[in-house]
Formats: C-alpha cells, sequence, structure tokens
C-alpha cells in the first residue's frame, strides 16, 4: 500500500469520523433539550421537568377554582380563591402553588421542545410529536390568559353575581388546562389548536420518548 493510498483513506475516515460524531451530538441535543421538557430542568421545584412543573401548578389551580364553586354567594371566598389560582398560573412567593407558575413552565417547555424539533440530525418521530406538544402548550398558555383575565374581574367586581359566574365559567377554563376541549365536538381531544391541553401534550410527549428509546 502506497504512502498516498495510506493518507487518502486517513482522510476518508477522519471526515466519516467528524459526520457521524457531529450527527450524534445534534441527537445528544436534541434529547437533552426533551429532557428538560420531560424530566428535570433548573431552577424549578425540585428540579422537575418543565411539563410536570405545569402539570403540578394547573391541578393545584383546578382545586382552588373548584373551591371557589362552593358557595356562588359569598364574594370573599371567591376573590380569595381567585388569588390562589392567579399564584399558581403566575408564580411568586407564598402557596397555594409551586411558585413557579404555569405560564413559565409552558413558555419553557414550548421553547425546549422547538430547540428538541429545530437540531439539525432530529428524527422525523421527534419533528412530528413536538409540533404536537408545543401546540398543545400553545394552547394552554391562551387558556391560562383567559382565565387571568377572568380572574382580574372576580377580584375586581364587588358583585357576588357576577363574580358568581364567571368563577363557574373559570372552574370550566381551568379544567381545560388540563384535559383539553373538544372545540370541533368529535366526541374527542386532540392535540390541534384550540383543543389539546397538558394531558395531550404530556401524551405526545411520551410517544416521542417511547420512539428515541428514551427512559
Amino acid at each position: 500500500m502506497t504512502k498516498l493510498f495510506q493518507v487518502s483513506w486517513l482522510i476518508i475516515l477522519s471526515n466519516i469520523f467528524v459526520s457521524v460524531n457531529g450527527q450524534a451530538q445534534e441527537t445528544s441535543a436534541s434529547h437533552r433539550h426533551m429532557g428538560h421538557v420531560a424530566d428535570a430542568f433548573r431552577g424549578t421545584p425540585e428540579g422537575m421537568g418543565l411539563l410536570p412543573t405545569a402539570i403540578a401548578e394547573a391541578e393545584i389551580a383546578a382545586r382552588h377554582a373548584s373551591l371557589a364553586t362552593s358557595d356562588l354567594t359569598d364574594l370573599a371566598s371567591m376573590q380569595r380563591h381567585a388569588g390562589h389560582v392567579l399564584h399558581a398560573l403566575e408564580g411568586g412567593e407564598g402557596r397555594p402553588g409551586l411558585g413557579y407558575g404555569l405560564k413559565k413552565a409552558m413558555q419553557g417547555v414550548i421553547a425546549h421542545i422547538e430547540m428538541a424539533a429545530n437540531g439539525e440530525g432530529a428524527s422525523q418521530g421527534v419533528v412530528t410529536h413536538s409540533n404536537h406538544v408545543a401546540t398543545s402548550s400553545q394552547n394552554t398558555l391562551q387558556r391560562a390568559d383567559l382565565i387571568i383575565d377572568h380572574l382580574r374581574k372576580i377580584q375586581n367586581t364587588d358583585s357576588a353575581a357576577e363574580a358568581g359566574q364567571i368563577t363557574e365559567e373559570t372552574a370550566t377554563l381551568t379544567e381545560q388546562l388540563l384535559g383539553g376541549f373538544d372545540s370541533n365536538g368529535d366526541g374527542r381531544i386532540s392535540w390541534q389548536e384550540s383543543e389539546g391541553g397538558l394531558q395531550q401534550a404530556e401524551q405526545h410527549m411520551n410517544i416521542m420518548k417511547r420512539g428515541e428509546g428514551m427512559p
């Protein structure tokens, strides 16, 4: 084997190694962002993933929205629980709520799932289901903003009758944070725009992880 032939093969092998290694790094980065969404993220309560954090905050919000409906003639009680729901959505110091806030968690979910999908070398499964997760997450953010608007109205009114009507609407909307809403009336709730909620985001996140062989 001539020296020139040996050098040529070394160059070819080096290029193959760089290409394969580059793809592995991209795949690893995609998985890392998926992990931030599903499993662990610095700064969340107990380092939970962003999506589990959002789900936990949504459960607290739904619980207190339901408690607010226990007496729709008690303005003070409705306003107190409205504050509790608001805290679960917006975060901050105090209880109830984890302090992180559903909105911040959902913004993180959207950012990191899009980074997972947009990384060069991301599989088609990641690209497809990242869109499903992101769409359901955007739906959830929009519902959260609508709920916050309702909560402000409850806090600012001096009419128990008005607060009672808005409180009932708010309780329904907080349930939709988790379960989504069958907006097209076809008998099921999908990940699509105006339908999916946190449960649908979690479902497609798990499908994506299984497809990638992640625990």
